[in-house]
């Protein structure tokens, strides 16, 4: 029994590493093919990403069947012109989204509303003239937001309102005007601002906005931790590209933040004008908030400056410039009056000097003659003695 047993003991233990292995063979097979089969056929992917770029695509492939656990899909380098609703509908896990280079010209509403995880968008490139106030609703880690190269010619109140969290933005490249300040006071993080190679019109609708730019890289500098001024020479700030006006012509290729808010004093004569700044600037409508600057989409509301009660803020409107000239003007009065008095001082005081060194002069020269003549009154007394 013992001898029978133990070739049968032997062979099963000889059996088990051969199983153990065609199993793990199998399951690396199964792993691959499941790949294989989870990824669009337009599409390169791996566990991590997806790579659908440069396929010549006109529509989105079925995006549904990419891997679990995606975090970054490329759809750049397409042709694409419109996307549908639900795109990208069950796609929480996705981090990075590339829709560069293609000729979107219109999103639907909240088209990214369930990629709650996304942290980097780029639209770059494309043909895209409005945008939506609620597109970016949902984006709440949303870090960086690339809009260059585009049409866009305004940017809607509320458009960033959730993306608190952005800390890079572009809008290089686009038909912009000028921008209200309160569509950019939600962007608390904001550290790198990308606002080149647009036709700024450098008039009171941009005004509160230049404020607005001085004040981020400001907060940039003080939020460093440096309180002395020569600290301020070794720390760069908030990077904030030119932003060239090109009307008026006076100002044409002049950056408007190297332009004095003197320049601005008209606006002010306006607002006075008309009541505080109620509408007589261009497109009759106040400088934080235009009017005529409507929302670009379908159901897209209209805020009221009732409903803005922070868009125009003391803190960065300009001191009146009359008051700053009459201070001006009587200061240097002031100082011309007291520079007028030291220089009749120091002319007196020179003259009395020059009087009192010639009269010094004088004085010394008369001291010798007084001195002879009294030798002479003596010789004459001895020779009058000596004849008697």
């Amino acid at each position: 029994m013992q001898l029978s047993t133990a070739p049968t003991v032997g062979r099963r233990r000889r059996g088990n590493p051969d199983s153990q292995g065609l199993l793990g063979v199998l399951g690396v097979c199964a792993t691959l093919l499941q790949l294989c089969a989870g990824c669009p056929s337009e599409c390169v992917c791996n566990s991590l990403e997806a790579n659908c770029s440069g396929r010549s695509l006109i529509s989105v492939p079925a995006l549904t069947s990419l891997p679990e656990g995606t975090h970054t899909l490329f759809l750049a380098n397409n042709r694409l012109s419109s996307l549908p609703v639900m795109a990208f509908a069950n796609m929480s896990t996705l981090e990075s989204l590339d829709l560069s280079n293609n000729y979107l010209d219109n999103l639907p509403s909240r088209l990214f509303r369930e990629l709650s995880n996304l942290s980097d968008l780029s639209l770059r490139n494309n043909s895209l003239t409005v945008l939506d106030r609620e597109l970016f609703r949902g984006l709440t880690q949303l870090r960086r937001l690339d809009l260059s190269l585009n049409g866009l010619a305004t940017v809607p109140l509320g458009l960033l309102d959730e993306l608190q969290g952005l800390t890079w933005l572009s809008l290089a490249g686009n038909r912009l005007h000028a921008l209200e300040r309160a569509t950019f006071e939600p962007l608390v993080n904001l550290q790198h601002l990308e606002l080149g190679m647009n036709p700024w019109e450098c008039d009171c609708n941009l005004r509160d906005f230049k404020h607005w730019m001085e004040w981020l890289i400001y907060r940039e500098w003080q939020h460093s931790g440096k309180v002395c001024l020569s600290c301020a020479l070794y720390y760069t700030g908030g990077y904030v590209d030119a932003v060239e006006c090109t009307l008026p012509k006076d100002l044409r290729g002049r950056d408007i933040r190297g332009v004095p808010v003197e320049m601005f004093n008209y606006c002010l004569q306006l607002e006075d004008e008309n009541g505080g700044g109620a509408g007589s600037t261009k497109g009759g409508s106040p400088p934080c908030f235009r009017g005529t600057a409507t929302p670009s989409s379908e159901g897209a509301v209209v805020r009221t400056e009732a409903e803005l009660p922070d868009c125009v803020k003391q803190r960065y409107r300009p001191v009146s410039v009359r008051r700053a000239i009459g201070t001006v003007v009587i200061a240097g009065v002031v100082c011309g009056i007291v520079c007028i008095m030291m220089v009749a001082a120091a002319a007196y005081g020179c003259i009395y000097a020059s009087l009192m060194a010639k009269y010094q002069r004088e004085l010394k020269k008369r001291q010798p003659l007084m001195g002879d003549a009294e030798a002479e009154g003596d010789q004459e007394e001895k020779q009058i003695s000596s004849v008697a």
